[in-house]
């Protein structure tokens, strides 16, 4: 099974970005070289992850990073897309963790050598466990530390990277995290959510200013999740519902980025819900960004919850992927165009899309055809965005291999390459020769072009 591209698809010239993504805790281990983070306390406490597992080994890629830039050059990308573990190159004291960052450096270099664009994440949700112990995203010092970490990598790392995210997904850290309290901390409390998610956005504001001083060169921006919010039915509490759950989801964090404020459904939450926020801190968020990392999986169906507020409505229908979601390309056009619509957005990079299946390693393959399928309809979906109008630069399948999969622990595959979490020995799936060849058929029209 193949992925094909039309002869004249926007995504197959020459300055559009196809990459793979991954995340420093779901994939380094070598947790004894690094500072405790707020998901190995996690992990640590009892019915936390469904298979009772830890990101303490992962895919041991600190130790097995080689073997892995080689798998990403022979893959044929442009650009990966990983992360620094913050709690990996700086010490309780601010001083730099020498060891730590040699590791991102001679990883850097690789990619460099290879001509792989490096797009680096500054943060994935690590937070150092000595922060929490401080009052984590709740104290507004700790923007101010991730500032001064944004400071001394982006210095370090020089002239090597391609790309810088603040953040990614905020969304997860504030809402999963400190309002469901599936994610670390595990908190359930939406005051200390809607407080949290204004210091990560404060956060990202201090680091842009940072970023934009040490790498001018660089295109500096942050990686948001979207997910539609649909109504369950035809019903005016069902749609207000959805409407709602849009404000809250989505433009609860593009909208302070793009102009400045919170949605309007702010002033329907009680006083005692509403953040503190500081006089300027909107002006420090709404910094100008070179680009927005826009992340896709799903859509997402809502209902009036009789109190004047909404519920999700689990789907149930296939196909769905193994995490239970359902595929739904079609939501991937309909959000970009929709925030392309409201907004005056940078150039928009897909920084994540791809599906967790029930994979199975059958005599050394990995016949992932419904994944393979999933980056197909996802890739029309975005050429669809382009072909009404919208600049996209770029596409991040999402992982470049089996990883810890947060509060799923290693029950869940999303990667093209499948990991043997025993051996560590890598395999490309399916869908990684298929996205291989499709990488290679672009290139090869590339040359074709070039050469006439």
């Amino acid at each position: 099974m193949k992925i094909s591209l039309a002869a004249n698809s926007a995504l197959l010239k020459p300055d559009f970005t196809f990459g793979v993504a991954t995340a420093s805790f779901q994939i380094e281990g070598a947790a004894d070289s690094r500072l405790p983070c707020i998901w190995d306390t996690f992990c640590a406490e009892p019915g936390r992850i469904k298979d009772g597992s830890d990101g303490l080994t992962a895919c041991d890629h600190i130790n097995r990073w080689r073997e892995d830039i080689e798998l990403i050059a022979a893959l044929g990308v442009d650009a990966y897309r990983f992360s620094v573990a913050w709690g990996r190159v700086i010490n309780v004291d601010g001083s730099v963790n020498q060891a730590g960052l040699d590791f991102y450096l001679q990883l850097l270099d690789a990619l460099k050598v290879r001509g792989i664009k490096a797009f680096v994440t500054l943060y994935h949700w690590d937070l150092p466990q000595y922060l929490q112990d401080n009052g984590g995203w709740l104290n507004r010092a700790t923007a101010y530390k991730f500032a001064e970490y944004a400071d001394l990598i982006s210095k370090a790392f020089a002239d090597r990277v391609y790309s810088y995210a603040t953040l990614n997904e905020p969304f997860c850290s504030a809402y999963l995290s400190y309002e469901a309290g599936i994610h670390a901390p595990g908190v359930q409390n939406r005051k200390q959510g809607r407080q949290v998610a204004h210091h990560l956005l404060l956060a990202h504001g201090l680091a842009m200013q940072v970023l934009q001083q040490n790498a001018p060169q660089a295109l500096n921006g942050i990686v948001l999740n979207f997910s539609p919010c649909h109504p369950a039915s035809n019903s005016d509490a069902d749609m207000q519902a959805a409407r709602m759950a849009d404000q809250y989801h989505n433009h609860w964090y593009i909208q302070p980025l793009m102009e400045g404020c919170y949605p309007a459904l702010l002033q329907q939450l009680p006083l005692g819900e509403q953040p503190d926020i500081v006089a300027g801190d909107m002006a420090i968020i709404a910094r100008p960004l070179d680009f927005l990392g826009v992340n896709y999986y799903t859509r997402t169906v809502y209902r009036d919850n009789g109190k004047g507020w909404f519920s999700d409505v689990p789907p149930t229908a296939p196909p769905l992927t193994d995490m239970g979601w359902e595929i739904y390309p079609a939501g991937l056009t309909e959000i970009l165009l929709d925030i392309n619509q409201r907004y005056q957005l940078p150039p928009v990079y897909i920084t994540e899309n791809g599906a967790a299946m029930p994979d199975r390693l059958q005599q050394g393959q990995v016949q992932d055809k419904e994944r393979i399928a999933y980056f197909q309809q996802h890739l029309q979906a975005v050429e669809d965005a382009i072909n009404a109008g919208m600049r996209i630069d770029g596409y991040f399948a999402w992982s470049l291999m089996d990883n810890f999969e947060w509060a799923e622990g290693y029950a869940k595959r999303f990667g093209i390459v499948y990991v043997d979490y025993t051996t560590q020995q890598r395999t490309l799936k399916a869908s990684a020769i298929a996205l291989r060849d499709c990488f290679a058929n672009r290139q090869a029209n590339d040359q074709k072009i070039a050469n006439k």
